[in-house]
C-alpha cells in the first residue's frame, strides 16, 4: 500500500524523524478552518500517489495567506497523471544548503534490506549516476548497526557533525521501516539546512500489503483502483476493470489471460475479467456474478476449467443467482474438466449458449458482443430460489 506524503510525516513525526510541520486540507473551507496553523513562507503539496507533481503544477509556495488561498484553490481538483488532487498538504518551507538521498527497501536477491544513500538528493534516484549511490545490506537478524551508517557516509565527505545526524536519522528510518511492515521507506530530499540541522523534506513509504491489517489507520481507498475493484478486493475476489465490453469470468489466472488472448483473436476485447480461482462454492459464485452485473457488460463469457473444482457446482450456482436475481447481458460458457457433462447439461437446459471449445466460445463471445440483443437474456424469476 502506498501512503500519502502526508501519511508518510505522520509516521516520521511518530518515529522521531525530523520533518517540516504541516497539516492537510480537503477544501476551501477546510483551508479556512486551519489557516492559523500555517508558518509562512509555506510549501502546498498534492497528495496524489504518482510523481512527478512539481513538473505538473501541484507543488507551489506561499508567502502570505491570500496566495496560500489562490495556490490551494488551484491545486485541488488538480489531474495529475490521471490522478486527480483531493487533498493538498501545507507546510513550512525549508530553508536547505544541501540535499540527499536516504532510502530503505527489501532486496529479495539477497533476503535481506537494502540501504541506499547518495549527497545527490532532490532528484529521482535512477537519474543518479550509478557511483555516486552507496549501498549497504542490513540482515534482519541482526537489525540496524553504526557499521551500516558508516558503509555509506564514509565515501560521502561530509563533515562528523552531519554524518551523526543522518547516522541517527538513518537508525530511526530503520526502525520506522520494520515496525510500520514497510517495503519502502524513503527520504528525498533528506537535507541540511542552513542552521546546519538535517530534516526530512518529503516522505514516502509503502507497507507490504499483507500486513495493512495491522495498520487500519492507513486504511484507505487504492488510488489505482476503480471503485468496483475495490469492492471486489474487499470481498476476496480477484477482479479487473479493461476497456472492451465483454465480461470475462474465469478460475485461475493462466486461463483467464488465455481466454483474453482468445478474444483478441476474434476480434473481441474484455472490459472486466474476474478470476473464480479455485473455489465451487454456490455463495462465490453469486456474489462474481453480482460483481459482473455491476460492471455492466454486453456479454458475459463463463470459461471454466475444472480440476479440483467441481464444474457442476459452479454450473448450479451460476443458475441459483441467475433464477433469483438474474442479468442484463447474455452469457455464453465453455467448460471442461471434472464433472463438465453434467455442468454444460445444466447450463443448455437453462437456456444459456454453451461452446465445446475455446476458440469456439471466443469467436461465439465476440459476435455476441456486437448485437447483444439478439441473445437471450435471463431475466429473474418472480419468487426464484
Amino acid at each position: 500500500m502506498n501512503l500519502f506524503e502526508y501519511q508518510g510525516r505522520e509516521l516520521y513525526e511518530k518515529h522521531a524523524i525530523p520533518c517540516a510541520k504541516g497539516f492537510v486540507v480537503e477544501s476551501m473551507q477546510d483551508l479556512e478552518a486551519k489557516m492559523a496553523q500555517a508558518h509562512y513562507p509555506v510549501v502546498v503539496k498534492a497528495q496524489v500517489l504518482v510523481g512527478g507533481r512539481g513538473k505538473a503544477g501541484g507543488v507551489k509556495f506561499a508567502d502570505n495567506a491570500a496566495q496560500l488561498r489562490e495556490v490551494t484553490k488551484g491545486i485541488l481538483g488538480l489531474n495529475i497523471k490521471g490522478h486527480v488532487t483531493k487533498k493538498v498538504m501545507v507546510a513550512q518551507k525549508l530553508d536547505f544548503a544541501k540535499e540527499f538521498y536516504l532510502g530503505i527497501m527489501v532486496d529479495r536477491a539477497t533476503r535481506k534490506f537494502l540501504m541506499l544513500f547518495s549527497a545527490d538528493g532532490g532528484v529521482e534516484i535512477e537519474s543518479v549516476p550509478e557511483e555516486r549511490i552507496f549501498k549497504t545490506t542490513i540482515d534482519p537478524l541482526t537489525g540496524f548497526q553504526p557499521f551500516h551508517a558508516r558503509a555509506v557516509l564514509l565515501k560521502s565527505g561530509l563533515d562528523a557533525d552531519v554524518q551523526k545526524q543522518l547516522a541517527g536519522v538513518m537508525a530511526k528510518l530503520y526502525t520506522l521501516f520494520v515496525k510500520e511492515d514497510a517495503e519502502l521507506a524513503e527520504i528525498n530530499p533528506l537535507a541540511i539546512q542552513r542552521d546546519g540541522k538535517v530534516v526530512a523534506g518529503d516522505a514516502k513509504v509503502v507497507l507490504n500489503d499483507s500486513a495493512v491489517f495491522r495498520h487500519p489507520e492507513f486504511k484507505q481507498k487504492d488510488e489505482n483502483m476503480t471503485d468496483l475493484e475495490q469492492e471486489a478486493k474487499e470481498r476476496g475476489v480477484a477482479l479487473v476493470q479493461l476497456d472492451g465490453n465483454i465480461g470475462v469470468m474465469a478460475n485461475g489466472a493462466g486461463l483467464t489471460m488465455g481466454t483474453l488472448d482468445a478474444l483478441t483473436q476474434f476480434g473481441g476485447k474484455a472490459g472486466v475479467f474476474l478470476d473464480l480461482s479455485g473455489t465451487d462454492n454456490p455463495e462465490k459464485v453469486a456474489e462474481a456474478v453480482r460483481l459482473m452485473k455491476k460492471a455492466k457488460p454486453a456479454v458475459m463469457f463463463l470459461n471454466l476449467f475444472g480440476g479440483i473444482t467441481k464444474c457442476d457446482t459452479v454450473a448450479n450456482g451460476l443458475v441459483t443467482v441467475l433464477r433469483k436475481e438474474g442479468v442484463e447481458f447474455p452469457i455464453i460458457t465453455r467448460i471442461k474438466g471434472t464433472n463438465a457433462k453434467e455442468a454444460n447439461e445444466i447450463l443448455h437446459s437453462f437456456g444459456l449458449e454453451t461452446a465445446p471449445t475455446l476458440d469456439a466460445a471466443a469467436k461465439k463471445a465476440s459476435e455476441m458482443a456486437k448485437n447483444p440483443s439478439a441473445y437471450k437474456i435471463v431475466r429473474a424469476t418472480p419468487g426464484g430460489i
